[in-house]
Formats: structure tokens, sequence, C-alpha cells
């Protein structure tokens, strides 16, 4: 079928066959199907939608368009989890080895910050000498010793996305969720998983602010995902305040290593972290339920465990072998450090989330574009919660910048972010939302 014909019958409302998306997907890989036509057709996508069955196999043709990983050889169930993005959203790196060490494989392949919201590829490579992109070899080794490895997308994977995402880019058919579900879901396919759990986002942090959007682009993952053949849930949860209290890379790694020890531990990132740990447990069939889940979860956390096998990962994938011992030595700090004083007394009634993400991002903390660099040494640390009693005077936050002046902007930009008020708010929702099953 021609290439002009498959984007007729979807611009005209038709419900394409399985093979159509197939071969429209198959020649934007090979170059038979144009930028021009591939954007044609996220056009009428974005326009006409999709009904389950053409996501399904939209998804699958794209998971197929490259490398589709097997891990047969080992004797661990292998799960992973997909997050859609946040501020102060570090729960990869606490959540991976706490599953590793419950008897799980977790080969996390994530992805960089782009917006407001932070990557977790760029929090790992604040640890010298991590290897986010490493040979396949030494991925499946890391996995089959230590349990898990956080990397990021190989070329062989879902290739057939990247080269469709650029394209819906610079078209204005990002936010069609049709789309989002196959771009999603492709990379997890091509992972060779037996289970995954989404956490999408709602508020004013999240891709999906309103929590109705997210519902939506929730359901549609976990149906397209089961529908492929693997076994999924999602959990909505919230985003009208960063999720941990520091914002940044490197500041973000040190808040993970200091959950992970014991040393401090943020309530909210407790809730989500062990409520995404039960899910995947149960999807591992290494727990009953989600209460049995989640005790193991937390047994793994508490016992050290969990620690233990982030600190092993770190080093077999090129990092010291005594990050956990010498954290300070060894992430790199910051030459600033700038409290950021409360205007007035009053409680903290609400957050502009994003606006917290963009002062990270005039950091240098993040990206407009996928070419800029990053520094992983600045971000925002201490950012105080929602809800919470404030004098004037009080931290706000803490800004780690490299010099006065975009401390001096971060720090209006953190002041503007916050709502104070003298009226005492309602008691903040748990962060867990909603559960959305198959």
């Amino acid at each position: 079928m021609l290439p002009q014909e498959i984007i007729r019958a979807k611009r005209d409302g038709g419900v394409l066959d399985p093979a159509a998306i197939t071969e429209l997907i198959e020649g934007l890989v090979s170059g038979r199907v144009s930028e021009g036509q591939a954007a044609a057709f996220a056009m009428a996508v974005f326009f006409r939608g999709l009904e389950h069955s053409e996501t399904v196999a939209l998804t699958c043709a794209m998971r197929d368009s490259g490398t589709v990983l097997d891990w047969s050889d080992l004797s661990r169930p292998v799960v992973d989890k997909h997050s859609t993005g946040g501020v102060g959203d570090n729960i990869s790196l606490m959540l991976a080895p706490i599953v590793a060490a419950c008897g799980a494989a977790v080969p996390m392949i994530s992805g960089r910050g782009l917006g407001h919201t932070g990557g977790t590829l760029d929090k790992m490579e604040s640890i010298p000498g991590y290897r986010v992109a490493p040979d396949n070899a030494l991925f499946r080794r890391t996995v089959a010793t230590v349990g898990c490895a956080i990397i990021g997308q190989t070329e062989a994977l879902a290739p057939a996305d990247k080269r469709l995402y650029a394209i819906r880019d610079v078209t204005a058919t990002v936010e069609s969720i049709p789309l989002i579900t196959a771009s999603i879901l492709s990379k997890k396919l091509a992972a060779g998983l037996n289970g995954l759990v989404l956490d999408v986002k709602t508020g004013s942090g999240a891709f999906m602010a309103e929590r109705d959007g997210a519902r939506q682009l929730a359901h549609s993952l976990v149906a397209v995902a089961n529908g492929a053949g693997l076994r999924t849930t999602a959990l909505l949860t919230d985003m009208d305040q960063p999720l941990a209290d520091h914002a940044g890379n490197a500041v973000e790694v040190d808040h993970a290593v200091r959950f992970l020890t014991g040393a401090r531990r943020d309530p909210r990132v407790e809730a989500v972290t062990l409520a995404l740990a039960g899910e995947m447990l149960v999807l591992a069939g290494l727990a009953k339920d989600l209460e049995a889940g989640t005790a193991r979860a937390r047994d793994a956390l508490d016992s050290g465990a969990a620690a233990e096998t982030f600190a092993r990962m770190v080093a077999a994938l090129g990092g010291p072998v005594d990050f956990l011992e010498r954290l300070d030595d060894h992430l790199p700090r910051a030459p600033l450090q700038r409290v950021v004083a409360a205007p007035a007394d009053g409680y903290v009634h609400a957050m502009d989330t994003r606006g917290l993400g963009l002062a990270v991002v005039a950091l240098g903390g993040g990206r407009t574009r996928p070419q800029d660099p990053v520094d992983h040494a600045v971000g925002l640390a201490e950012i105080v919660p929602m809800g919470r009693r404030i004098t004037r005077g009080e931290p706000l936050a803490i800004i780690h910048a490299r010099d006065a002046a975009s401390a001096e902007a971060a720090a209006q930009r953190v002041v503007s972010a916050l709502r104070i008020l003298e009226a005492a708010p309602e008691a903040a929702a748990h962060p867990v939302l909603e559960r959305i099953g198959a």
C-alpha cells in the first residue's frame, strides 16, 4: 500500500489495518517513507486519533523496528518502571536497586531531561566514571550479576520511535495520546520485560498537568501494553510540588543515596517508591499481593540490601567503588550556595512546580535543546514542602549555583513559584492518587 494511501485513509477517519501500519513504520526506518509523509501521518493521527487495535499495532511495529532484548538466560524475572517525568523525581535511583535486592532483574533504560523536567541519565552522569552507554556485554553482565543497570537508550532499540518523535517535535504533534503511548511503550517492549509499572504524573510540574488528561494517558498506556502482551499497571501520582525536596542532578543523587542508606527519607518519596516497588514485585511474581510486595521492598531498604545493590551497580558501570562511603568527595559541588529567605509569615499553599524546574534549567542544570550541555553541580536543595508554616526570613530553599547573578535569578524564581498565605491550608493529599490496573 502506498504511504500516501495510508495517510489518506487515516486523514479521512478510517481504521488502519495492522499490516498497513507496519508497512509505514518499516518505510520510515528504511527511507521509503519521507519525513514529510511521516509528518502528515502524525498530523492525521493528532486530529483523528487511533483505535486501540491501531495503537497496539503502531507500538509493536515501532518495537520491531530494531533489536528486542532477550533475557531468557536469566533466572530472575525482568521488570521495569517508567515515569512521565517531573521535578525532583529521582525515584528510579532508589527503585531499581530496591527491586533488584528483592530478586528481580531491572534493566532500566532511561532518558535525559528536556524542558522543565529532570532526566535520570543526567543524574547518573553526576557520578564520576559512570557509563550510561555501556556496550551490550557490560550491560547484560551488570544486570545478571548485580540485578539492575540504569543506562540510556541505544540506537538499536526502537529506532522508529526516535525518528518519528523528532518529526513530531517540530510539527506540533507531540500532544497526542496514541502517539505518546506508542513512543513510551515501544522502547519498553523492546527491552524484553516481563512486567512494567507506569508512574504517570499530574499537577503543576507534570507533562499532563490536568488529572483527567493524566488518567486518560495512564489508561491508554495500560491497555495498549497489556494488549501487546506486556503485563502492566499504572499509578497516578502527584506533581503539584517537587517529589523530593532536591531538584537538579548531583543534588538528587545525593538525596537518593541518603534515602537508600537511611540517613534521610522524605515521606512523599518513600510512599511513591514503595508503592511502585510493590507493584513491580507482584508483576514479577515475587510477592503474592501489593501489601506483601511493599513489605518486602521496605525490608530490602531498611536492611541496607538496596543501598549495597546501588553501590555494586555504580562500581560495575565504571563509577567509584567507594561511592556511598565517600559521597561528598565524589559528587560535583557548586561553588556558591545561597539561602532563599521567605518574604513573609504564613503557610505554603501552592507551588508553580514547573517554575521551580525552570529555575534549575536557568541555573544550567537542564536543557532546552537536546544538544545543550548540563551543569551537574547546580540545583535546588531543601525546598520547603506545601503546607509548612514559615516565618519571614526562614529558608524556602537553598540554591546551588555557579555565580551570584544566576543565584539571584533563581532566588527570584523560587519566591515567585511559592504562594504564601496567612490561613492554614487543607492537609496535602497522599502522593499516590490512583491505581490503574489491567
